[in-house]
């Protein structure tokens, strides 16, 4: 960084996947600039996985509290100024939201990826590139600041009791573990139950493995796992709605492979360094997938956007989401055998 800045303001307040995504900058800035102040306006929810760092001040901003929410953030604000913002969300609520944090130096996205008038509430942006993971988009920008993410470390902190829960689900025997997160925010990227089902039979019947089922409280991920567990054979360790972000974290460590389509579980799983057999129709894993290492995720983007586009994956705008009912029966659990045997042979990371 030419001149150190004094503070430094980063509005990501969603979702679990991208916030997983900001910590790498967030650490970059502290080993470039340790004197530089951090400041992250971040959604109640996020807070609970990443409002821990070290050396980071967090505001909480709760968008199901309405006008309340700005205003809590406002008032937390009031009388402070700001060397830099980064307005790294696009969406109109966190455009708004920008209004409060009093900055100089307001630096958003490119012209390409600014949408809901995102253009009218940043002044720099940061540099255009196509083809680009969401975690590299969000390292470019500190490189308006003179700096360059070149190095992708999060150590996003997992407490003690966390740890012990985890410890406490199953023995250290040897036996290889899965972990299946199925559900995802967006209904649909899930697989179908009956197809989560068969892969947990085959990996506790044909390749001696545990399984977990991990998910959230939500009434949507409970029907999910009972789906599944109404269509197995076998009877696989249940832990959905107990297994917080931190727990999950701690989880994921412990799992010689995590299952889950694009859904925050996915990035959290690759942050903590577990191997991850992503779900990609919906989502291209080029541009959202685990971003350490992609050998494991089963990839029919190309095949989805064939068919439900008439266009190949290359054909279409970069990011676009072939959000449509029935696209993730492409991906099949002869697919995700293969994967999981083959990361099963693999040597360990």
């Amino acid at each position: 960084m030419p001149e150190p800045l004094e503070s430094l303001c980063l509005l990501r307040t969603s979702a679990l996947g991208d916030v997983t995504h900001v910590v790498p900058l967030v650490r970059t800035l502290q080993a470039a600039s340790p004197q530089t102040r951090l400041t992250w306006i971040a959604g109640k929810l996020e807070h609970k996985l990443v409002g821990d760092i070290a050396g980071v001040e967090f505001l909480v901003f709760d968008k199901t509290a309405g006008i309340a929410g700005y205003r809590s953030v406002r008032k937390a604000l009031a009388g402070r100024h700001f060397d830099a913002l980064l307005q790294m969300q696009v969406a109109l609520r966190s455009n708004l939201l920008s209004l409060v944090v009093h900055a100089d130096r307001r630096i958003g996205y490119d012209h390409a990826r600014a949408k809901d008038l995102h253009g009218l509430f940043v002044n720099e942006r940061i540099p255009a590139r196509g083809s680009e993971h969401v975690l590299d988009a969000m390292g470019s920008f500190i490189e308006p600041l003179g700096l360059k993410q070149t190095s992708v470390r999060w150590d996003i902190p997992i407490p003690d009791d966390a740890r012990a829960w985890a410890l406490a689900q199953w023995p250290d025997d040897g036996q290889p573990t899965l972990i299946i997160s199925a559900a995802s925010s967006h209904a649909l990227r899930n697989w179908r139950p009956e197809r989560y089902a068969a892969i947990a039979d085959h990996a506790a019947q044909a390749l001696q493995m545990r399984v977990a089922l991990t998910g959230g409280p939500s009434t949507q991920e409970r029907a999910l796992g009972d789906a599944i567990l109404a269509h197995m054979q076998t009877r696989p360790l249940d832990l959905i709605g107990r297994d917080t972000l931190k727990r999950a974290l701690a989880l994921y460590q412990r799992a010689s492979i995590v299952v889950t389509p694009d859904a925050g579980p996915m990035h959290m799983a690759n942050a903590v360094g577990a191997r991850v057999l992503g779900l990609h129709a919906a989502s291209n894993p080029a541009r959202s997938g685990p971003y350490s290492d992609r050998r494991w995720c089963v990839d029919r983007y190309d095949d989805a956007a064939r068919k439900f586009l008439h266009k190949s994956a290359v054909a279409i705008p970069w990011g676009t989401k072939i959000e449509y009912p029935g696209v993730m029966d492409l991906v099949t659990v002869d697919d995700v055998v293969a994967k999981l045997e083959a990361a099963l042979q693999a040597p360990a990371p």
